[in-house]
């Protein structure tokens, strides 16, 4: 059990998503960087799927009321467990007393705190991720605030002595060292309908995350993009990842916490693969968009794949090897 000595605001408990309920107007939900929550609970040696705790908008301080195993991932947070540092993407064991520290983000923007066996709320539509809107899920269907116990599900596994870490994702699956993030983007159904230095400007600008975007989706700044002839659409399903763009010719991204339907044009979509790259994004940073067809995306989901089992088979190897250490 782990108690909230002061609070981020916005931090809810996640897992990978809420499935099979769109038809009924239910939204995914879920972790924004679901591959960072992935590797937390690995590291853990948890179900890739268990929820934990996005943290978007450190500082934040947390007790340790028992022993527990924790992981740290995502954002780049320079956090401390009794002022000792502990290293981003890393997992080990806190002690019943001590207190972990998360100053605010040096590198992406969302961090993720695991548990052994994870947070243990309560299952709702399958799923212990925290839909605000709806005011369902999670701890009550709310923010994590102060004075909140966070109850974990515990597991037996046991730790080298140091801790145990991972490659981060930024550098495992890098695709570029410049400066704007890029994001890779199959084209959508009404692309055709924009005008062809429109979809040029598409994929050739700089596209600034505002400060109004939020989990339900990003909105982005840049040039504005045109429809070639008016188009009229009916309310038509959205998923995460569609890239909308308004009367006013800025896109919008839909992300975790977006409606399941939506009637403006879609010009391309992000690649499932890549969405972490978005949720790690601020306000202020931006996006290139790159196209790729639908056989890259399903490749690209496969490099994850590869990503996440090599880390699960080499995590288990090292706790295994520190077990025969410390027997011997």
């Amino acid at each position: 059990m782990i108690e909230v000595l002061s609070a981020a605001p916005l931090m809810t408990v996640q897992d990978l998503g809420r499935c099979g309920f769109y038809r009924y107007g239910v939204c995914r939900s879920g972790a924004m960087d679901r591959l960072a929550l992935a590797v937390g609970n690995l590291l853990l040696g948890n179900d890739e799927g268990v929820a934990g705790l996005e943290i978007p908008l450190p500082p934040v301080k947390f007790a340790f009321r028992e022993d527990v195993n924790f992981a740290l991932t995502g954002a780049d947070c320079a956090a401390k467990l009794d002022g000792r540092p502990v290293p981003p993407w890393w997992a080990m064991r806190a002690k019943a007393g001590q207190t972990l520290s998360l100053s605010p983000a040096r590198s992406g923007t969302r961090a993720y705190l695991c548990l052994a066996g994870g947070v243990d709320v309560p299952e709702v539509l399958g799923s212990r991720s925290t839909q605000l809107r709806e005011v369902f899920g999670g701890l009550e269907g709310r923010q994590v605030g102060k004075g909140d116990l966070i109850v974990a599900g515990g597991n037996s596994l046991v730790l080298p002595e140091d801790g145990v870490g991972a490659l981060p994702p930024s550098l495992a699956l890098a695709l570029t060292d410049n400066s704007p993030i890029a994001v890779r983007v199959v084209v959508a159904a009404e692309y055709d309908h924009y005008t062809t230095a429109s979809q040029d400007l598409f994929w050739n600008a700089q596209w600034e995350v505002t400060a109004q975007s939020n989990r339900a989706g990003f909105r982005l700044a840049g040039p504005d993009l045109e429809l070639a002839h008016k188009v009229e659409l009916r309310s038509h399903g959205v998923v995460p990842g569609v890239i909308q763009v308004p009367a006013g010719g800025h896109p919008i991204i839909q992300l975790a916490d977006a409606a399941t339907m939506g009637g403006y044009p879609k010009i391309g979509t992000v690649i499932e693969a890549d969405l972490w790259r978005v949720g790690q994004a601020k306000a202020g940073d931006r996006l290139h968009f790159a196209e790729v067809s639908y056989e890259e995306g399903l490749d690209a989901l496969i490099d994850v794949r590869i990503y996440l089992d090599d880390l699960r088979h080499q995590t288990a190897r090292l706790r295994e090897a520190s077990r025969h250490w410390r027997q011997a």
